[in-house]
């Protein structure tokens, strides 16, 4: 049982240092606003799993995010026909929950951090050190799993995101989003997608407070007068958000779109058969002779996780400069400079730095390879001008096929000229596909913009590979126009073409049967093969061949 000296705990001064800097417990004689509870029933399980509530409720799976803590609990609901989406977290009890607001009011104003900053681990343990403190101060004594769970809450609401922390653990989600008050938050899951969740703001002022508090921790601002956020998280994912009822008549809302440490490699594209291995081959060799690429499709289907899981081809020594609205791309180059816009501000709103202005820069940073991160406006003018003074850029765009990309270039609000069009050397069409009974996403088709026809105007397209829904295989046409200019700058006849294509299947076969997942191992074997190529050949094949070997079954 724990125990308290009756009555209402008092704050005093002190101070404490850890290896990670000094801390201050501003610690002042004034009572509490909560009254602590004298005792508080411990309870041994720091998390208990609930029953599921519902007949025509059946659990699909259930798996942990952080044992012992948080759970994810996959229900299928036979009435509404959908999957549901259960977060489990320690249930405090009635005395904790008291002791806990008591905790938090007591920690947001007494405890500040003084020196270098500090990452999510060092943070934790000065908030335990803090936590144990003020324990000691207030003359409290938990039992240890009821410290474990009000630590929990803790460091969920100090170092992590509050309520939905669980969803931004998981790595399963890839999105989540509250579309107002008392409205259950939606995530993106990468098995079921687009299902409902058990988290809900119940009232307007708490979710105003944490939308604000989600700028703040993105460093930006969110108002009355400025509604409307674009920004990005500590951890690299995408929030969009806006403030009360001003512009979204249910509340304030927020979307997250998650953002991986580890970003998806070429090898994931291939494990995932978002692309075939000879597809990603293809891009590789593209990338390294300075074709141009754009990433085409629909919304949320994996544009700017292609576009970044490509880029990893580009030479490490190269000049890289990528311009974007918010920061998605993440590369291990060094000789990289990521430039993202800025909106207006003060009462002259003045100082806005858009995409335009950021690209006219970078052409005078001379890169030698250039990506944006979505072209949708003035931009695409000046990317293009860059593809035709050979500057290789890669960029994403809204459209379905090459048709719609063609259309929407040539109308307002870019309105291109269609010579430009023709400096465009590769569309990658990505689309959400149904195979089986689940969605997965696929590069249908991968297009040569080969020049325009002097006579008609129109544009002369090669498509190299295609995706055939029947079977879900790769089709490769058998010829390519870019192969045919790689030919010529090397000098190669079509055996030697055939050749170097095979290595890099080769390599890439290997990175994907020895489950290299980490992007800059990927990145540091790639770096290997332009350093080395005929040492790096050898010993992949080698090992290929030992691999083969070594699943072959034993002769009766």
């Amino acid at each position: 049982m724990a125990k308290k000296s009756g009555g209402v705990g008092t704050k005093t001064r002190g101070s404490f240092t850890s290896k990670y800097g000094s801390v201050l417990l501003n610690i002042k004689d004034k009572p509490m606003r909560v009254k602590i509870p004298t005792q508080i029933k411990e309870e041994r399980d720091i998390t208990r799993i609930p029953p599921i509530i519902g007949e025509d409720v059946r659990m699909v799976e259930i798996h942990p995010v952080e044992e012992p803590y948080t759970y994810v609990r996959i229900n299928y609901d036979r009435d509404l026909g959908e999957h549901l989406y259960e977060v489990i977290e320690p249930q405090l009890s009635e005395d904790e929950e008291i002791l806990l607001e008591a905790l938090k009011e007591a920690l947001t104003s007494i405890l500040n951090q003084t020196g270098e900053e500090t990452g999510d681990e060092e943070r934790k343990e000065i908030l335990r050190i803090a936590l144990d403190r003020l324990l000691e101060k207030m003359e409290i004594v938990l039992g240890d799993s009821s410290k474990e769970r009000i630590f929990y809450y803790l460091r969920r609401d100090f170092i992590g995101y509050g309520a939905i922390d669980v969803m931004m653990t998981d790595p399963q989600v890839e999105d989540c989003s509250c579309d107002g008050v008392d409205i259950p938050l939606f995530i993106y899951h990468r098995k079921y997608g687009s299902i409902r969740s058990n988290i809900r703001f119940d009232n307007e002022p708490e979710l105003d407070r944490y939308v604000s508090w989600l700028a703040q921790k993105c460093g930006k601002h969110i108002s009355v007068a400025n509604p409307m956020l674009d920004a990005t998280m500590p951890d690299g994912s995408r929030l969009n958000a806006t403030l009360s009822k001003h512009v979204t008549k249910r509340g304030s809302s927020f979307t997250i779109r998650r953002f991986r440490e580890n970003p998806f490699t070429p090898v994931d594209l291939v494990r995932f058969r978002t692309m075939s291995l000879e597809m990603v081959a293809y891009t590789w060799l593209c990338i390294e002779y300075g074709n141009s690429i754009m990433v085409c499709g629909g919304t949320a289907i994996g544009k700017t996780t292609t576009l970044n899981a490509t880029l990893l081809f580009i030479p490490p020594q190269m000049k890289i400069v990528s311009i974007e609205d918010t920061r998605e791309l993440n590369l291990p180059h060094e000789n990289w400079i990521p430039s993202i816009t800025r909106q207006a501000f003060g009462a002259e709103m003045g100082g806005e730095v858009s995409m335009f202005d950021l690209l006219r820069a970078a052409l005078r940073q001379r890169p030698q390879y250039m990506m944006v991160g979505e072209v949708r406006g003035a931009e695409a003018y000046v990317v293009f001008q860059a593809m035709a003074t050979g500057h290789p850029s890669y960029s994403t765009f809204h459209a379905e096929d090459v048709q719609s990309m063609v259309h929407r270039m040539e109308n307002e609000p870019i309105n291109l000229p269609r010579a430009l069009l023709s400096s465009l050397d590769v569309v990658l069409l990505q689309g959400q596909v149904k195979v089986g009974d689940k969605m997965t996403r696929r590069v249908k088709a991968v297009t040569e913009m080969v020049g325009m026809d002097p006579e008609s105007g129109e544009l002369i397209t090669n498509t190299v590979f295609t995706w055939n829904p029947a079977d879900d295989t790769f089709y490769y046409s058998g010829h390519s126009y870019i192969y045919e200019k790689i030919r010529s700058i090397r000098n190669w006849s079509p055996r030697q073409m055939d050749r170097e294509v095979k290595r890099r299947i080769d390599i890439l076969d290997y990175m994907k049967a020895t489950g290299v997942d980490n992007f800059r191992k990927v990145a540091s074997i790639i770096s290997s093969y332009y350093r080395d190529p005929e040492v790096v050949i050898t010993e992949v094949r080698r090992k290929l061949k030992e691999n083969r070997e070594a699943e072959k079954p034993p002769e009766e």
